[in-house]
This record gives structure tokens, sequence and C-alpha cells, in this order.
């Protein structure tokens, strides 16, 4: 059996990494940044910490602050004609996932202009060109956007998310700083963080995983509970810590995929604007009992990986039912909603949403087969 590992060119972990972005733009003789961040980021200063460095270096830069959460295909094609007509020559992508999502599209559309519909992006979308240079700068730690081959983009006209999985998209550096990561509030940090444990969870049991990624989704499961609380609260060292767990899980999931979870908390983005991570985590224990008869010992591993004691004397049912809850407890910890209905879904649209979630790319990647009607009372079972 092949497997493939695609990761960025470069990467800096730590506080103070974005310090070397004008290294990195002298070193590829790069003439002008095309930064893709978001208002509220502008508005609150995160954004300048960049620019600031660009501005010391007199580096020229063009700020596009029209990413919103959920990007959808008229935010591209808003991005995609700011770029064209910047005259950069790279992207510097600001934000969540949400920017660098919205980076990624905008940066394989304009080396690859046939797919300027973005809908045909939807997938394994054959590009042959790699996308325009990309410096990805997370400013949340949950994601992982500035490791992965992936992107979700919303197509608001048909009211779905749809996932593009493309190795050409990946940011040629990324800079993983926890600096950038303290504004976050409390609600963010929980939802992205959990967004993380969901990654790590799902390569791990993911039906593509292999050795190497369940190693890395191994390790990040234990960094993201070991840190997670403590980040959520504000403190500096649990957030670095976060920052890199939430990056090796991208590591991981990038290169294996996920599973039902993700394929069911896309349409809540899509239907309601349902933070990701939030749905997520709402879904994420539910799918794991769904799941459990069809992940062998993996089960175990999570849950002493999540610091359960005994693991290794429990049954392996036990074991299974521990690690589901030591999720849960998390999820409970850092104030994540424990239903859907305290979202906003309501009951009449589950039968539409399942019959989305069924077509998600992420689905395919269970290690149980679905269908619409399983998941269809999934998502009953959640709503309450």
């Amino acid at each position: 059996m092949v497997n493939r590992m695609i990761l960025n060119q470069t990467s800096y972990f730590g506080a103070g990494s974005i310090g070397k972005i004008t290294d990195e733009v002298r070193k590829s003789a790069f003439q002008k940044a095309f930064i893709v961040t978001d208002k509220a980021l502008v508005e609150h200063g995160i954004a300048q910490k960049v620019t600031a460095l660009l501005d010391a270096e007199q580096l020229p830069y063009e700020v596009f602050d029209g990413s919103i959460p959920n990007p959808t295909i008229a935010v591209v094609k808003a991005g995609l004609a700011a770029f064209q007509q910047s005259g950069a020559d790279y992207i510097i992508a600001i934000g969540g996932g949400s920017p660098i999502d919205t980076a990624k599209a905008i940066g394989i559309i304009a080396t690859n202009p046939t797919f300027s519909d973005v809908r045909s992006l939807e997938g394994e979308a054959d590009t042959t060109q790699a996308s325009v240079p990309i410096f990805a700068v997370p400013t949340t730690s949950g994601t992982a956007a500035e490791v992965t081959i992936n992107y979700v983009i919303t197509d608001e006209e048909r009211q779905r998310k749809f996932v593009c999985v493309d190795p050409h998209d990946i940011p040629l550096v990324a800079f993983v700083d926890s600096d950038m990561m303290m504004s976050m509030p409390k609600s963010l940090c929980a939802a992205t963080g959990m967004d993380a444990l969901t990654h790590a969870i799902e390569g791990y049991i993911t039906n593509a995983a292999w050795e190497l990624t369940d190693m890395l989704h191994l390790k990040a499961i234990k960094i993201i509970v070991g840190s997670l609380r403590s980040s959520v609260k504000g403190d500096a060292a649990g957030r670095e810590k976060m920052a890199l767990g939430q990056y090796i899980a991208g590591m991981g999931f990038s290169n294996v995929g996920l599973g039902l979870v993700h394929g069911m908390a896309h349409p809540l983005g899509a239907w309601y604007d349902t933070p990701h991570g939030v749905a997520n985590a709402i879904i994420l224990p539910t799918v794991m009992e769904y799941n459990a008869a069809y992940t062998s010992e993996k089960y175990r591993d999570i849950a002493e990986a999540m610091g359960v004691v005994g693991t290794e004397s429990m049954s392996l049912d036990e074991a299974r039912k521990a690690a589901v809850r030591a999720v849960a407890e998390l999820s409970k910890d850092v104030g994540i909603p424990s239903s859907l209905s305290e979202v906003g879904v309501k009951e009449q649209d589950l039968e539409a949403l399942a019959k989305d979630a069924l077509a998600d790319v992420c689905t395919g990647g269970n290690p149980r087969t679905t269908n619409a009607e399983e998941i269809l009372t999934l998502y009953k079972k959640l709503l309450y």
C-alpha cells in the first residue's frame, strides 16, 4: 500500500514566530503581498501585527478584509478580483480557518482560471498548477488550515458547504505564533480547540489511517486534552501548546481524511451558520458511540491519550465508553452546548441535513458505512 504525506515547505512555531515573515519574503524575492483577513482582525489590530513588520521593511502589500465566517462563493470571487487587480505575487492569510480557506480558493483559481466558478473545486479537483504562494498566519488554535490540503466553501445559493481537497493549495510557509492567538475569546478558543480534538480523533479512526498519522493523532490528542482547559482560561502556555497540538492534528488528518462528525457538521454551518467547532463538539460523542464497534482497539488508545486511568485493565466495551465519556466531559468543561437545538437547529430540517451530510466528502472516510436514515437518527438523538 502506498501512503502519501504532504506538508508545508517550511513552518515556524512559538511566540513571536511571525517575525520570520520578512525573512521568508526576502528569501523568495516576492514583490507584493495580498493580505487576506477579516474586518474584525483589522479592527482589533491583530492583522496590523503582520503589516507592521512589512511596513518596517518597506515591503508593499494590499489588504482584502472581506473574508467572513463560513466563506462563500461570492466572497471568493470578490477576493479573486481584488487579487487580480493588486499586482501581488504572493498571499498572506491572517485569521482562523475562514480567511485561510478564502486565501486557498483565491490562490488556486488565480493559477487555475478554469475553476473560476468555484463550485468545480469541490472534492478532488484536477487542478494542474500550484496555488499562488501562501504564507499562513493562524489566529485560532483549531482548524489547522495552515497545514492542510483542504478548504471549505459555502455555496450560498444552494445552501450547502463543500469541501475541496487539493495538494496544490497547501500554504508554502506557516507561522504558528501563539501571540497571534491570545486575543481569542473563551468561546472561540473552546470551539476551535474541540475542532482540533475532532480532527485528531476522526483522523485516528478514519479508513485511510496508517502508522505515521496514527502517531501524530495520538500525540495531538494528548497535547489538546492537556492544554485546552487552561487555554480557554487565557493561559499563555496553554495557548502555545494548543497551537502546536492543533497543527500536529492537521499534519495527520490532511493526509488521511476525516469522518461522519465533519460530514454532519458541515451542513449545520451552511444552514444555520453554526460555528464549525461547536457543531463538531456537539456531534462528536454521539458519533463516537455510533462508530465504536468498528474501531478495534483504537478507542482504548484514545482513552489512554485523554488521561483515563486504568485503560489497560478495562474490557474493550468499557474502554470505548470511557473514551466517549472523556470527550463529553472535556466539551462540557470548556462550555460547549450539549444539543443541536441550543444552536438553533430545527427538527423540520433534519431530513435535508441528513442528505447533505451523506453527500459530504468527509463522510466517506468514516469507519462505519452509513446511510441517510441512520444519519437522520443521529441528528434526532442530538437535537435535545
